[in-house]
């Protein structure tokens, strides 16, 4: 390697970091603040919280890296065109080209971590926080009482505290009600007390100081108590209000939890079952209009029942009618009738099992577009890093500022561009609207084509003033 190839590397390696750890920052605290009140006042230990937050900044780096190399190549070509030093290297009739060499390689090397990271670290990364926080979620408070209002989320008890301080535990006015047992109950009050949990969560510990239990056995004729107390103790299950880890081989996979290989087979199968609702659909079309236009005359052995219908219709109105004067008549109008009604039935039959089969065939048609979008998103995004150079090192020089406002306001106007026809085209295409390759590669189009333009812009520009000043 070239001393200018380490030279700009050094350059670039300290922005690019700075960038990349500026944006997970960002959604670290995005993240707490959004989940914050899912987490605090459950009895979560940290090291849980802790797991869940690493396991989520695996997200937020793929989102960062981008912004990472875009950042970091603003600033090393702006502060070496600000310190004229592009204007040295151009001297010695290096092109623009030739010095993105090294941050291109850079670009390659990251675009393929960014692959396999993308693909095989990510989506067991987003299972597993999908597990966690819903474990979480599900856990109950181990306070779950507020002052002034009964608590009844105990099975078998009712807790009221006057005055609650629920981060010390400590209870005023307290009155439990305890009816465990069928045949008994408990009325307890006191006037102090504190609620807190065993060290293994497992027990819910309440203390109580200067108070009755009022006790009513019912199945004995004298069998109500008053038991006055100054300590009173009380230990209740409480495995329901704990954590419990889930399984999580047990818990589905969504899109985003699966690797390619995994959606190309789950895609595959969608695949066949179209293919199968195709030609269910085909023979059901065929079977029915073979039916329609050739078996629509009744058969000659079921004209008794038809003379048993004319019987009737004879009976039931005047047989000197004129209108059923000729019985021939009459029993081609009863045939033809009744065809037209099977006829009807037959075609309301088609129409439902068509629409079922089509209603099946478009959902799955739409499963398929899902996967495919998510299959290449997995390509676009890790292709961005590479294409966010040919951006970044023509926009440095041409502002010709490698302080970090500038450097951060561009890339932060590029990253918003990319990452709107991103997400807008994977809304369209999970509807239908698009096609999912072209949604998920319109934005690194748009940034590729403008990256290219930008690069031979000034690439050719420094040649033109090389080649005038040589003549």
């Amino acid at each position: 390697m070239a001393k200018i190839d380490r030279y700009i590397l050094r350059f670039h390696i300290g922005p690019f970091l700075f960038g990349t750890a500026t944006v997970v920052f960002l959604f670290l605290m995005q993240f707490v603040l959004t989940k914050l009140d899912q987490l605090v006042g459950k009895g979560i230990d940290t090291m849980l919280i802790l797991k869940l937050i690493a396991l989520n900044i695996p997200w937020m780096l793929i989102l960062a890296l981008p912004m990472g190399i875009l950042f970091g190549s603003l600033m090393a070509f702006g502060n070496m065109s600000a310190a004229h030093e592009i204007t040295i290297i151009k001297a010695s009739k290096t092109s623009l080209l030739r010095m993105m060499v090294p941050v291109l390689i850079f670009g390659i090397i990251l675009t393929g971590f960014v692959f396999w990271f993308n693909d095989y670290i990510l989506p067991e990364s987003n299972h597993q926080s999908k597990v966690l926080l819903n474990d979480i979620r599900k856990a109950k408070p181990t306070f779950a009482l507020e002052s002034g209002q009964f608590s009844q989320d105990i099975a078998g008890y009712k807790i009221l505290s006057r005055q609650l301080d629920s981060i010390t535990g400590v209870m005023k006015g307290v009155t439990i009600y305890n009816s465990e047992r069928l045949n008994q109950q408990n009325v307890i009050s006191a006037d102090f007390g504190e609620i807190s949990m065993t060290p293994d969560m497992s027990k819910l510990y309440i203390v109580l100081k200067n108070g009755e239990l009022h006790q009513n056995n019912f199945n004995k004729q004298k069998g109500y108590k008053i038991i006055e107390f100054e300590e009173y103790e009380i230990y209740i299950d409480a495995t329901s209000f704990g954590f419990n880890q889930s399984d999580g081989n047990l818990i589905s996979r969504g899109q985003r939890e699966l690797n390619i290989k995994d959606m190309k087979l789950i895609q595959q199968k969608s695949i066949d079952k179209v293919e199968e609702k195709n030609e269910r659909i085909n023979l059901t079309i065929d079977k029915h209009l073979d039916r329609l236009f050739h078996n629509i005359a009744i058969k000659e052995n079921n004209n008794s029942a038809y003379k048993e219908i004319t019987k009737n219709i004879k009976d039931s109105i005047n047989i000197n009618s004129e209108f059923i004067k000729d019985e021939a008549k009459l029993l081609d109008t009863i045939k033809r009738y009744e065809a037209i009604n099977n006829a009807k039935k037959s075609i309301m039959f088609l129409i439902s099992s068509l629409k079922s089969d089509i209603f099946q065939e478009q959902k799955q048609k739409l499963k398929i577009s899902q996967f495919e979008v998510e299959i290449q998103k997995k390509y676009s995004i890790p292709l961005a890093c590479l294409l966010f150079v040919l951006v970044g090192c023509p926009l440095g020089i041409m502002t010709k500022r490698g302080n970090f406002g500038i450097s951060a306001a561009i890339s932060l106007g590029f990253y918003i561009l990319y990452w709107a026809f991103l997400i807008s085209g994977e809304k369209f295409a999970d509807r239908g609207y698009l096609d999912p390759i072209l949604s998920m590669w319109m934005g690194n189009i748009i940034i590729g084509v403008l990256g290219i333009f930008l690069t031979l812009k000034v690439n050719y520009e420094s040649l033109k003033v090389n080649l005038f000043r040589k003549k």
